[in-house]
Protein backbone atom coordinates (compact mmCIF):
# COMPACT_ATOMS: atom_id res chain seq x y z
CA UNK A 1 0.00 0.00 0.00
CA UNK A 2 2.99 2.44 0.63
CA UNK A 3 4.59 1.64 -1.55
CA UNK A 4 2.21 2.39 -4.66
CA UNK A 5 1.38 5.94 -2.60
CA UNK A 6 5.18 7.11 -3.10
CA UNK A 7 4.85 5.48 -6.98
CA UNK A 8 2.13 8.05 -7.72
CA UNK A 9 3.67 11.26 -7.26
CA UNK A 10 6.22 10.33 -9.18
CA UNK A 11 4.24 9.33 -11.98
CA UNK A 12 2.00 12.26 -11.51
CA UNK A 13 6.48 14.21 -11.71
CA UNK A 14 6.45 12.24 -15.03
CA UNK A 15 3.10 12.65 -17.34
CA UNK A 16 3.91 17.03 -15.67
CA UNK A 17 7.17 16.68 -17.48
CA UNK A 18 5.97 15.30 -20.28
CA UNK A 19 3.28 17.73 -20.94
CA UNK A 20 6.21 21.04 -20.33
CA UNK A 21 8.76 18.71 -22.55
CA UNK A 22 6.08 18.78 -25.69
CA UNK A 23 4.83 22.17 -24.74
CA UNK A 24 8.76 23.54 -25.30
CA UNK A 25 8.21 21.39 -28.18
CA UNK A 26 5.86 23.03 -29.59
CA UNK A 27 7.00 26.38 -28.63
CA UNK A 28 10.44 25.64 -30.92
CA UNK A 29 8.17 24.50 -33.89
CA UNK A 30 5.99 27.71 -33.66
CA UNK A 31 9.17 29.92 -33.41
CA UNK A 32 10.07 29.99 -36.70
CA UNK A 33 6.83 31.23 -37.88
CA UNK A 34 6.39 33.37 -34.71
CA UNK A 35 9.89 35.33 -35.25
CA UNK A 36 8.91 37.49 -38.33
CA UNK A 37 5.23 37.98 -36.82
CA UNK A 38 7.15 39.95 -33.93
CA UNK A 39 9.90 41.35 -36.18
CA UNK A 40 8.31 42.42 -38.80
CA UNK A 41 4.61 42.91 -37.55
CA UNK A 42 4.26 43.32 -33.73
CA UNK A 43 7.44 45.23 -33.33
CA UNK A 44 6.90 48.24 -35.92
CA UNK A 45 3.18 48.70 -34.58
CA UNK A 46 4.72 49.06 -31.09
CA UNK A 47 7.14 51.70 -32.36
CA UNK A 48 4.44 53.24 -34.36
CA UNK A 49 2.43 53.62 -31.25
CA UNK A 50 5.60 55.15 -29.33
CA UNK A 51 6.29 57.67 -32.29
CA UNK A 52 2.58 58.81 -31.95
CA UNK A 53 3.68 60.54 -28.43
CA UNK A 54 6.67 62.18 -30.10
CA UNK A 55 7.64 64.74 -32.33
CA UNK A 56 9.74 62.54 -34.57
CA UNK A 57 11.39 64.05 -37.86
CA UNK A 58 13.48 63.19 -40.23
CA UNK A 59 16.81 63.99 -40.42
CA UNK A 60 20.53 63.37 -39.35
CA UNK A 61 20.55 65.64 -36.56
CA UNK A 62 17.15 65.50 -35.15
CA UNK A 63 16.00 65.27 -31.91
CA UNK A 64 13.42 63.44 -30.69
CA UNK A 65 11.39 64.31 -27.50
CA UNK A 66 8.42 63.45 -26.08
CA UNK A 67 5.01 65.37 -26.38
CA UNK A 68 2.40 63.65 -25.18
CA UNK A 69 -1.45 63.81 -26.52
CA UNK A 70 -0.35 66.99 -28.82
CA UNK A 71 -0.58 65.33 -31.68
CA UNK A 72 -3.65 64.19 -31.92
CA UNK A 73 -4.86 67.46 -30.81
CA UNK A 74 -3.10 68.76 -33.97
CA UNK A 75 -4.85 65.93 -36.10
CA UNK A 76 -8.61 66.85 -34.90
CA UNK A 77 -7.77 70.20 -35.76
CA UNK A 78 -5.92 69.35 -38.98
CA UNK A 79 -8.95 70.36 -42.14
CA UNK A 80 -6.80 68.34 -44.24
CA UNK A 81 -6.87 64.95 -42.05
CA UNK A 82 -10.98 65.10 -41.79
CA UNK A 83 -11.01 65.98 -45.78
CA UNK A 84 -8.64 62.86 -46.65
CA UNK A 85 -11.03 60.60 -43.71
CA UNK A 86 -14.19 61.73 -45.44
CA UNK A 87 -12.64 60.69 -49.02
CA UNK A 88 -11.52 57.31 -47.32
CA UNK A 89 -15.07 56.56 -46.04
CA UNK A 90 -16.37 57.49 -49.28
CA UNK A 91 -14.09 55.32 -51.31
CA UNK A 92 -13.93 52.27 -48.56
CA UNK A 93 -18.20 52.15 -48.39
CA UNK A 94 -18.09 52.67 -52.07
CA UNK A 95 -15.89 49.67 -53.13
CA UNK A 96 -17.15 47.52 -50.70
CA UNK A 97 -20.70 47.67 -51.66
CA UNK A 98 -20.24 47.82 -55.18
CA UNK A 99 -17.70 44.62 -54.77
CA UNK A 100 -20.21 42.58 -52.62
CA UNK A 101 -22.89 43.59 -55.06
CA UNK A 102 -20.87 42.73 -58.08
CA UNK A 103 -19.61 39.28 -56.63
CA UNK A 104 -22.40 38.49 -55.49
CA UNK A 105 -24.06 38.37 -59.01
CA UNK A 106 -20.90 36.57 -60.08
CA UNK A 107 -20.78 33.60 -57.44
CA UNK A 108 -24.15 33.22 -58.11
CA UNK A 109 -23.82 33.02 -62.18
CA UNK A 110 -20.57 30.40 -61.53
CA UNK A 111 -22.52 28.48 -59.21
CA UNK A 112 -25.10 27.57 -62.47
CA UNK A 113 -24.01 24.36 -64.37
CA UNK A 114 -22.84 26.70 -67.12
CA UNK A 115 -20.86 25.87 -70.42
CA UNK A 116 -16.97 26.48 -69.84
CA UNK A 117 -17.48 26.85 -66.07
CA UNK A 118 -14.32 25.88 -64.88
CA UNK A 119 -12.80 28.65 -67.44
CA UNK A 120 -15.04 31.33 -66.06
CA UNK A 121 -13.97 30.79 -62.81
CA UNK A 122 -9.71 30.68 -63.45
CA UNK A 123 -10.92 34.19 -65.58
CA UNK A 124 -12.83 35.82 -62.59
CA UNK A 125 -9.74 34.65 -60.33
CA UNK A 126 -7.29 36.76 -62.85
CA UNK A 127 -7.19 40.45 -60.43
CA UNK A 128 -6.17 38.20 -58.10
CA UNK A 129 -3.21 37.26 -59.15
CA UNK A 130 -1.83 40.47 -60.61
CA UNK A 131 -0.13 43.08 -58.18
CA UNK A 132 -1.51 46.20 -57.23
CA UNK A 133 1.36 48.59 -59.07
CA UNK A 134 0.79 46.08 -61.96
CA UNK A 135 -3.15 46.79 -62.02
CA UNK A 136 -2.55 50.35 -61.26
CA UNK A 137 -0.49 50.79 -64.33
CA UNK A 138 -2.83 48.67 -66.88
CA UNK A 139 -5.78 50.74 -65.96
CA UNK A 140 -3.96 54.42 -66.61
CA UNK A 141 -3.66 52.99 -69.89
CA UNK A 142 -7.09 52.14 -70.12
CA UNK A 143 -7.89 55.27 -68.74
CA UNK A 144 -5.35 57.45 -70.86
CA UNK A 145 -6.91 60.77 -72.00
CA UNK A 146 -5.20 60.90 -75.76
CA UNK A 147 -4.52 56.68 -76.40
CA UNK A 148 -7.07 54.80 -73.46
CA UNK A 149 -9.27 52.25 -74.87
CA UNK A 150 -11.97 53.52 -72.67
CA UNK A 151 -12.39 56.59 -74.60
CA UNK A 152 -11.93 55.13 -77.83
CA UNK A 153 -14.73 52.33 -77.06
CA UNK A 154 -17.09 55.35 -76.12
CA UNK A 155 -16.25 57.61 -78.41
CA UNK A 156 -17.02 54.27 -81.47
CA UNK A 157 -20.39 53.83 -79.46
CA UNK A 158 -21.21 57.02 -79.86
CA UNK A 159 -21.90 58.35 -75.86
CA UNK A 160 -18.87 60.47 -76.29
CA UNK A 161 -17.64 63.39 -78.60
CA UNK A 162 -14.87 64.24 -76.80
CA UNK A 163 -11.68 62.88 -74.82
CA UNK A 164 -11.78 62.82 -71.45
CA UNK A 165 -9.04 63.13 -68.77
CA UNK A 166 -10.67 60.41 -66.38
CA UNK A 167 -8.07 60.48 -63.46
CA UNK A 168 -7.37 63.94 -63.90
CA UNK A 169 -11.22 65.53 -63.68
CA UNK A 170 -11.97 66.89 -60.03
CA UNK A 171 -15.60 65.09 -60.30
CA UNK A 172 -14.69 62.13 -61.84
CA UNK A 173 -11.16 60.99 -60.81
CA UNK A 174 -12.68 59.28 -57.15
CA UNK A 175 -15.30 57.57 -59.29
CA UNK A 176 -13.05 55.96 -61.94
CA UNK A 177 -10.42 54.85 -58.90
CA UNK A 178 -13.26 53.64 -57.30
CA UNK A 179 -14.45 51.13 -60.35
CA UNK A 180 -10.56 50.03 -60.65
CA UNK A 181 -10.86 49.41 -56.57
CA UNK A 182 -14.29 47.16 -57.08
CA UNK A 183 -12.90 45.30 -60.19
CA UNK A 184 -9.47 44.57 -57.90
CA UNK A 185 -11.22 43.01 -55.08
CA UNK A 186 -13.62 40.97 -56.47
CA UNK A 187 -12.32 37.79 -57.37
CA UNK A 188 -11.63 36.60 -52.97
CA UNK A 189 -14.93 38.22 -52.49
CA UNK A 190 -16.20 36.22 -55.12
CA UNK A 191 -14.43 33.06 -54.29
CA UNK A 192 -15.95 33.62 -50.34
CA UNK A 193 -19.56 33.66 -51.67
CA UNK A 194 -19.11 31.38 -54.13
CA UNK A 195 -18.09 28.57 -51.48
CA UNK A 196 -21.11 29.56 -48.98
CA UNK A 197 -23.34 29.08 -51.76
CA UNK A 198 -22.06 25.83 -52.34
CA UNK A 199 -22.55 24.84 -48.77
CA UNK A 200 -26.15 25.92 -49.43
CA UNK A 201 -28.36 22.63 -48.85
CA UNK A 202 -29.97 22.11 -52.03
CA UNK A 203 -33.05 20.46 -49.70
CA UNK A 204 -34.17 23.64 -48.85
CA UNK A 205 -34.66 24.90 -52.44
CA UNK A 206 -36.23 21.98 -53.21
CA UNK A 207 -38.89 22.32 -50.79
CA UNK A 208 -39.38 26.26 -51.55
CA UNK A 209 -39.44 25.35 -55.08
CA UNK A 210 -42.48 23.08 -54.08
CA UNK A 211 -43.99 25.60 -52.01
CA UNK A 212 -44.58 27.85 -55.48
CA UNK A 213 -41.95 29.78 -53.89
CA UNK A 214 -40.24 32.18 -57.12
CA UNK A 215 -36.36 32.18 -57.87
CA UNK A 216 -36.16 36.02 -56.07
CA UNK A 217 -38.05 34.50 -53.45
CA UNK A 218 -36.02 31.71 -52.57
CA UNK A 219 -32.64 33.59 -52.99
CA UNK A 220 -34.16 36.24 -50.39
CA UNK A 221 -35.68 33.50 -47.79
CA UNK A 222 -33.07 30.56 -48.37
CA UNK A 223 -29.78 31.88 -49.90
CA UNK A 224 -29.30 34.89 -48.15
CA UNK A 225 -29.58 34.13 -44.30
CA UNK A 226 -27.74 31.11 -45.06
CA UNK A 227 -24.88 33.09 -46.22
CA UNK A 228 -25.43 36.06 -43.49
CA UNK A 229 -22.19 34.99 -41.42
CA UNK A 230 -19.84 34.89 -44.49
CA UNK A 231 -21.59 38.22 -45.86
CA UNK A 232 -20.49 39.86 -42.34
CA UNK A 233 -17.28 38.33 -42.35
CA UNK A 234 -16.05 38.84 -46.04
CA UNK A 235 -17.59 42.45 -46.23
CA UNK A 236 -15.88 43.14 -42.60
CA UNK A 237 -12.58 42.00 -44.40
CA UNK A 238 -13.22 44.28 -47.64
CA UNK A 239 -13.81 47.43 -45.72
CA UNK A 240 -10.74 46.74 -43.63
CA UNK A 241 -8.96 45.92 -46.99
CA UNK A 242 -10.44 49.04 -48.68
CA UNK A 243 -9.32 51.51 -46.22
CA UNK A 244 -6.08 51.18 -45.78
CA UNK A 245 -5.75 50.45 -49.67
CA UNK A 246 -2.34 52.28 -50.63
CA UNK A 247 -0.22 50.98 -53.74
CA UNK A 248 -3.14 51.00 -56.55
CA UNK A 249 -4.62 54.75 -55.51
CA UNK A 250 -1.14 55.85 -55.29
CA UNK A 251 0.00 54.25 -59.12
CA UNK A 252 -3.09 55.79 -60.41
CA UNK A 253 -3.10 59.05 -59.45
CA UNK A 254 -1.30 60.02 -56.14
CA UNK A 255 -3.87 61.65 -54.49
CA UNK A 256 -4.80 64.08 -56.87
CA UNK A 257 -6.02 65.81 -58.88
CA UNK A 258 -6.27 68.32 -55.79
CA UNK A 259 -6.10 65.64 -53.28
CA UNK A 260 -9.60 64.55 -54.61
CA UNK A 261 -8.23 60.95 -53.91
CA UNK A 262 -6.15 61.53 -51.59
CA UNK A 263 -7.05 58.76 -48.97
CA UNK A 264 -6.09 58.60 -45.46
CA UNK A 265 -2.93 56.45 -45.99
CA UNK A 266 -1.70 58.73 -48.67
CA UNK A 267 -2.05 61.53 -46.03
CA UNK A 268 -0.18 59.53 -43.94
CA UNK A 269 2.76 58.87 -46.60
CA UNK A 270 2.98 62.55 -47.53
CA UNK A 271 3.65 63.40 -43.80
CA UNK A 272 5.82 60.94 -43.22
CA UNK A 273 8.16 60.83 -46.12
CA UNK A 274 7.46 64.11 -48.67
CA UNK A 275 7.55 66.63 -45.43
CA UNK A 276 9.02 64.37 -42.52
CA UNK A 277 6.63 64.41 -39.82
CA UNK A 278 6.87 60.99 -38.74
CA UNK A 279 5.73 61.55 -35.32
CA UNK A 280 2.63 63.02 -37.21
CA UNK A 281 2.18 60.55 -39.36
CA UNK A 282 2.05 57.72 -36.56
CA UNK A 283 -0.18 59.41 -34.56
CA UNK A 284 -2.35 59.49 -37.60
CA UNK A 285 -2.27 55.86 -38.15
CA UNK A 286 -3.10 54.99 -34.61
CA UNK A 287 -5.93 57.01 -34.49
CA UNK A 288 -7.26 55.79 -37.66
CA UNK A 289 -6.89 52.00 -36.26
CA UNK A 290 -9.21 53.57 -33.55
CA UNK A 291 -12.00 54.67 -35.63
CA UNK A 292 -12.12 51.86 -37.85
CA UNK A 293 -11.97 49.29 -35.11
CA UNK A 294 -15.13 51.63 -33.84
CA UNK A 295 -16.97 51.45 -36.95
CA UNK A 296 -16.30 47.53 -37.46
CA UNK A 297 -17.20 47.41 -33.87
CA UNK A 298 -20.80 48.58 -34.47
CA UNK A 299 -21.16 47.05 -37.71
CA UNK A 300 -20.18 43.30 -37.16
CA UNK A 301 -22.56 44.11 -33.36
CA UNK A 302 -25.54 44.68 -35.36
CA UNK A 303 -25.16 42.01 -38.19
CA UNK A 304 -25.11 39.69 -35.18
CA UNK A 305 -28.19 41.53 -33.24
CA UNK A 306 -29.73 41.13 -36.62
CA UNK A 307 -29.10 37.38 -36.85
CA UNK A 308 -29.83 36.41 -33.56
Amino acid sequence: MTARTTRRPAAGRRAGGGEARRGRETLALMLPALVPVLVFSVGPLLYGIFLAFTDARSGRNSVTSFVGLANFGDLFADGDFWESFRIGLVWAVSVTVLQFAASLGLALLLNENLRFRAFARVLALVPWAMPPVVIGLMWRLVYHPNAGILNSVLQQAGLLDHNIDWLNDFSIALPAVIVVGVWTGMPQTTVVLLAGLQNVPGELHEAGHMDGASTFRRFWSITLPQLRPIIVTITSLDFVWNINQFGLVYVLTQGGPGGRTRLPMLFAYEEAFRYGFFGYAATLGVAFVIVVLALLSLYIGRRLREAE
